[in-house]
């Protein structure tokens, strides 16, 4: 049978497989369109665990707030082109408002749970779009906070999810934005763990320019360096980012606590794939 351009189009479309895999598929199925789509069902499905061995360091951050409860993750992809697109918006939108309201343990529970809006299993909705858009993809981490709760995410590549005392809605908002900009790495000085200023203190006192001073003089200077370092990675010592005459503690005085946060940031400690286009068009013509 004749394989047409727009039998090709036709199956694109319902099925979002490329072009050459949706030409082999009609003319394996010789022409029917629905043995065509079970062709790439089982194909895409088989492929996607080989997709997974590939690097994934692209994608979006997106959270879901809901009345008593909030919920932020990370869904990673290996191209920023299919962190674009609709299809894989989508998916990590619908992931943040499932964590929020079904309060998995860790990212194995979330996979093994069925997602309330479409009764499939995370982990099997997961590996169905991985066949459609052809790429991997995997869902990474989450963080849920009960309580009040707000979020603020900067080019779903930067996200804050924060969960404060009282409700507050415009001081919750640039909270978000200010630890956005600004990344603290501990609400208070109570966080931080008596190690981290240790090793602080340590690489303070073998820097050069003080190896020359007596010990009293540069135990002095190293106390007021660590200090200073500390100040800048506390939420509540930070300069306010719409004011930084106050600090983001006098903002807050009176006003509201903030019980916890969390900042995630895009492919953060992942290996970024280095693109190589001629291999990826040849890698398409030989397919």
């Amino acid at each position: 049978m004749n394989i047409t351009a727009q039998m090709v189009k036709e199956l694109r479309d319902k099925t979002g497989a490329g072009m050459m895999d949706s030409k082999k598929a009609l003319v394996e199925a010789d022409g029917d369109m629905e043995k065509a789509m079970e062709v790439l069902r089982q194909k895409g499905m088989a492929s996607a665990d080989k997709k997974m061995g590939r690097i994934a360091a692209e994608g979006l951050v997106a959270s879901a707030i809901l009345d008593d409860c909030g919920a932020m993750v990370e869904m990673n992809c290996e191209t920023d082109f299919v962190a674009k697109n609709d299809e894989f918006k989508e998916l990590t939108n619908s992931s943040a408002k499932a964590v929020a309201s079904l309060n998995p343990a860790d990212v194995d529970a979330f996979l093994n749970t069925v997602c309330p809006d479409c009764g499939k299993v995370v982990a099997d909705v997961i590996k169905e779009k991985i066949a459609s858009i052809g790429e991997k993809i995997t869902f990474r981490r989450f963080v849920r906070y009960e309580g009040n709760t707000a979020s603020y995410i900067h080019n779903g590549k930067i996200g804050v999810l924060i969960q404060t005392d009282k409700k507050d809605e415009e001081l919750m908002n640039d909270v978000c934005l200010h630890i956005a900009s600004s990344a603290p790495e501990f609400i208070s000085r109570n966080e931080i763990p008596q190690s981290v200023i240790d090793h602080e203190t340590e690489v303070e006192m073998g820097k050069e320019d003080l190896l020359k001073k007596p010990e009293a003089i540069r135990a002095k200077i190293v106390e007021g360096r660590v200090n200073k370092l500390m100040a800048s990675r506390c939420l509540l010592e930070q300069p306010f980012i719409k004011n930084p005459d106050i600090t983001v503690q006098q903002l807050l005085e009176g006003k509201m606590e903030i019980k916890a946060f969390t900042r995630f940031v895009l492919g953060e400690g992942l290996e970024k794939k280095q693109e190589n286009f001629a291999e990826e068009v040849m890698s398409q013509i030989n397919g």
